[in-house]
Order: structure tokens, then sequence, then C-alpha cells
């Protein structure tokens, strides 16, 4: 009795929803314009791509591994909080990484009125600083990638271009002929190497005057060859190369840290929840989450866009977003410390993401479910990864971007205020089929953008193309789980989709973009989506029907419903069981 007067669900609820609101506001003020800000640093997009794509690959493996460590040692609540923390803390290292060079400024101030010449306009906005290129040629990056022009005509255009500066026009230029920014890349290479070269010059000396005959003296030499060669690869490498591997590291990093909060807060409070019988009530808290997020990225568009001719000119206006997400994240750790996690010991090692697996491999229409999955993850890391960037190329600035995926994040939300309706009319393999072809229409509308505010209306589809189908894969879970496997066979479909599919959407996506540019990236994507939409519905009606009983329904029905007698009930609960596999 004491037990249960220490239970309180409705704080426990509110407390999650808490966290999670903030958490993903969090999230929201950075992981969308993250690319942006590495276009911004000079990344190419094949470089962008390898980068998200190592980013999810992380997470496939962390999150899972880290979630099982911190329950096998009950440190969920330590983990927790230093996950915060450490995470908020390396977001903040990328700022010290320096540009390349390769700059992409948009201007939303109105320079019209400025008494200054185009000359002083293009010193003042434009910065046209070095950058290591494959080519000697001086060349423009203009808003398609597959748009190449002569040396003589890109010279000639960059001064016309930088006068012709508007409101929300994108401008990256490169100039070879500019060294501050290779030098200051270069110096450090260079002052590292002599500084080896040096040091290992004066201890070969001691040490040839302590023993000219060392039998190890042969051995020095070739480490000392070796680290020469190897500080001598470092000073040929250009700078992108550079700036690349340093920012994997801190992604990496940042990633490693970060990974393992999602599952172990959601581990720790499920099983609270679950302890007191209140585990069908966990849901609401990824309603809060979709709001938060909404919040997050709606909140920091704004923010960046009014605060834009006061910083345009001192610092990089991504920054606003990096010190919104450490500050956010700083409100959520006080939550943490009264957040009701709970350690079920009891817990079977069977109903794990292995037995998930089995489960989904055993079912031909849970295969089918899951290669729908996949392909959403792969379609949707090209719309995070590049969408920003179509729209940056048409003009849109960072409150229009805000309020695009703002209207995106909020249709999913609104979903579950239509799932009766839907579920009335449509099977879950139909819900599969309909938000698939409206992802593939979103993709093929993203390719041709015309103005900073065209993406806005097509975001209203993702109610369908992200809510109808998660919630088609949510009632696939349930027909295909076992009691108590519910989690897991979710987590294996969150994971195939959200990170492995994502994962490998970002590497091709990339390189995709890199040769041909976004437009053709998003008509690829709109084309494979649609011929899965033509094999899907063939693939089902091939795929034999598995009359299963879900039990756990059963036992969540009304007591009112049941028979008195025991024959008649267990009848009708095979007539229950029977009419909810054929829905």
């Amino acid at each position: 009795m004491k037990r249960n007067k220490q239970i309180d669900i409705k704080g426990a609820l509110v407390l999650s929803s808490t966290f999670h609101f903030l958490y993903s506001c969090a999230r929201a003020c950075i992981l969308p314009f993250l690319t942006l800000y590495l276009r911004y640093l000079g990344l190419t997009p094949s470089m962008t791509g390898l980068l998200m794509s190592t980013k999810h690959l992380i997470s496939l493996v962390w999150s899972p591994l880290a979630s099982f460590l911190s329950k096998h040692y009950d440190k969920r609540r330590a983990v927790i909080t230093g996950s915060l923390v450490c995470s908020a803390g390396a977001a903040l290292i990328l700022l010290l990484i320096p540009s390349t060079g390769v700059e992409t400024l948009t201007s939303h101030c109105n320079i019209s009125h400025l008494n200054v010449s185009p000359t002083e306009e293009l010193i003042d906005y434009v910065r046209v600083v070095g950058s290591v290129m494959p080519t000697t040629h001086t060349t423009i990056v203009s808003q398609s990638a597959a748009h190449e022009s002569s040396p003589t005509e890109t010279t000639s255009d960059t001064v016309s271009s930088a006068v012709s500066m508007s409101k929300a026009t994108t401008y990256t230029l490169q100039l070879q002929h500019s060294n501050n920014v290779t030098t200051q890349w270069t110096q450090v290479n260079v002052s590292v190497a002599n500084h080896s070269i040096g040091g290992e010059r004066n201890s070969s000396e001691s040490h040839h005057g302590a023993s000219n005959n060392s039998p190890t003296k042969q051995q020095q030499r070739e480490k000392d060859e070796a680290r020469l060669e190897f500080l001598g690869n470092l000073k040929v490498m250009d700078v992108q190369h550079q700036l690349f591997f340093m920012l994997l590291i801190v992604v990496s990093i940042w990633e490693l840290m970060a990974a393992p909060l999602e599952w172990t807060v959601d581990d720790g409070l499920y099983e609270y929840l679950d302890f007191v019988d209140a585990s069908d009530r966990y849901g609401s808290t990824g309603v809060w989450g979709l709001l938060g997020a909404v919040c997050g990225v709606s909140g920091a568009g704004l923010l960046v866009s009014h605060l834009d001719c006061l910083i345009g000119s001192h610092a990089p206006r991504s920054a606003v977003h990096f010190y919104s997400y450490a500050a956010v994240t700083t409100l959520a750790v006080p939550v943490v410390a009264f957040l009701p996690l709970y350690l079920n010991k009891k817990r079977s090692r069977s109903t794990g993401l292995f037995k998930a697996l089995q489960l989904v491999r055993g079912d031909l229409r849970a295969l089918l479910c899951a290669a729908t999955a996949f392909l959403m993850g792969l379609a949707g890391s090209a719309v995070d990864d590049f969408l920003l960037w179509q729209m940056q190329d048409h003009g849109s600035s960072e409150l229009h971007m805000g309020l695009s995926l703002a209207v995106a994040l909020l249709s999913r939300a609104a979903f579950p205020l239509l799932s009766g309706r839907v579920s009335k009319l449509l099977s879950p393999g139909r819900v599969l089929l309909v938000g698939t072809a409206c992802l593939a229409l979103q993709c093929l509308y993203y390719s041709f953008l015309w103005g900073p505010w065209a993406a806005i209306p097509v975001q209203v589809l993702s109610c369908f193309s992200s809510g109808a189908l998660w919630w088609a894969v949510q009632v696939q879970c349930e027909d295909v789980a076992t009691p108590g496997t519910e989690r897991s066979v979710r987590r294996v479909y969150q994971a195939l989709s959200l990170d492995l599919g994502a994962g490998l959407g970002s590497m091709a996506g990339g390189f995709v973009v890199h040769r041909f540019g976004v437009s053709v990236l998003f008509r690829g994507v709109a084309v494979i989506l649609l011929l899965w939409c033509l094999f899907l519905p063939l693939l089902q009606w091939k795929a034999p029907r598995q009359r299963r009983i879900n039990y756990s329904r059963l036992l969540a029905a009304d007591t009112s419903e049941v028979s008195e007698s025991e024959s008649e009930q267990e009848t009708d609960w095979l007539e229950k069981a029977m009419e909810d596999d054929e829905q």
C-alpha cells in the first residue's frame, strides 16, 4: 500500500512530456540546419553526405549498445545527464573549426539604403577567399551544380553578380588567388613539420653522440622517415579534405555523446509506466516531442533571420543554431533529476531485438513493411540533408525554412486526429501505399521550386507521407509482435528507417548532388518511390495472410463485453480476434 501511495502516474507523464518537449526542441534548433552550416564551411555535397551518413550509422550501432550497458550497470540517470551535457559541449566545438573560404552567405538586410559603392558592397558583404581546388581556374558555384562556365565568363560575372545582390540571394564564391585561409591552414602543418624535424634532428644528433654503433639506430631512422612522410601528406592535403576529416572527428564524438539519450530515456520511462500498469499512456509523450520540434525549428529560424543584420558581419548566422541547441539542452538537465526511471531486472532477454528480427523475418507482410520503412528513411534523408540547400538556392531565408519544416511537423502531429476515419476507409497496407505516393509527390515538387515560399504548401502532405506511414508501421508491429516484444519490433522498423536507410540515403544523395545537382536527386528519389508504389500492391496480394490472434488487444477489451459463460467467453474472444485480423 505504501508503494501505491508513492506512485504518481500523472506527474510521471508530465515530467516525461516536458523532457521530450525540451529535448526535441533542442534537436530541432540545429539538426535541420546542420547541412547548411557544413555548406557554409565549404564542404562539397559528397563530403556532406558522407558526414551525415557516418552520423546515422554511429547511431545505428551505439544507441542499442549504450542502452544495454546503462541498464546492465544501472546508470541510466548518469548516462542521460552526461549525454545532455557532453553533446551540448561537442556541438559548440564545431564553431571553433575555421571555414575553408568557400562560403555561402545569404543577406536579408536591405542594402539599398547603404551609401556605399558597388565595389565596397562586394568587399563588405561577399568574402572572396582562397580555396585549394582540383582546377586552377576561378569558379563560381551557382544555383545548380551541373551549370558550368568558362574561366573568362566566371571572372567577369563575379563583380556583376555581387553588384546585383538583392534580398534573399545566395552567393557562393571561390577564388584561387587569395591565400588568407589557405595560409592559415598550411602554416599549422609547416610549423608542426618543422618542429618535428628539428626535434628529431636534435634527438638523433644526441643519440649519435652518445652511441654511434647503437643497434637501434636503423630502426630510429626508419621511424623518423615514416613520421616525415605522414607530416608531408598532411601538408600537401588540400584545405577541404583537412576540414572534412576534422569535422568527421568532431561530429562522430558529438553523435557518440548524443546517441544513447533517446533509447535510455525511453527504456526507463516505459518500464516505470509498465510497472504501474500505465504503459498504454506512454504514447502521448510522442506528440509533445513533435510540438517541441515545431517550436525549436520555427523559433530558431525566426531568431536567426532577425539577428542577421546584427551579427552577419561579425559571426556566421548559423552559430545561433548551436547556441540555441546548447541553451535548450541545458534547460533539460534539471528535469532529468526528477524523471521516474525504473529498472526492470526481471525482463527476459529473449524479448529483445534479436527475437524481434526473427518475427519480422518470418512474416512476408512484415518484410514488405520493413522494405517500405527502409525506402522511407532513404528518401527522408535526401529531403532532410538537401532540401534546405534547394530552398537557399531559390532565395529562401532561415525564416522560410523554419516555417516550412514547422508546417510539416504540425501536419504529422495532426494525423492522430484523422487515424480513426482513415482506418475505416483504408487498410494498413493501403495506407503504406498512400504514404509512399505522397512522399514521392513531395520529392518531385521539391525539384521544381521557384521562390522562397514555394516549399511551404506541399508540406501539408507530411500528414500522410510521415504521420500515416508511421501509423501503418505501428499497426504492422502490433500484428507481428508477440506479448512483450511490441517495442522491440517497433525499434527494428525505426532502425531500418531512421538509421540504416537514412545513412545509406545520405551517402548516395551526397554523390548524386555533387555530380548532377539537388533537383536531379529529388526527381530520382521520386521515381524510385513511384516504382515501389507499383510493385507494393502486387507483392502484398501474393503475400500469404497469416491469421494471428492478438491477445494483447483481447486482454485490453472492456470486461462488460465478455459473456457470462466460459464457452461463450471463448467464442467471443475468437470472433473478436478474427475481426481484428480481417481489418
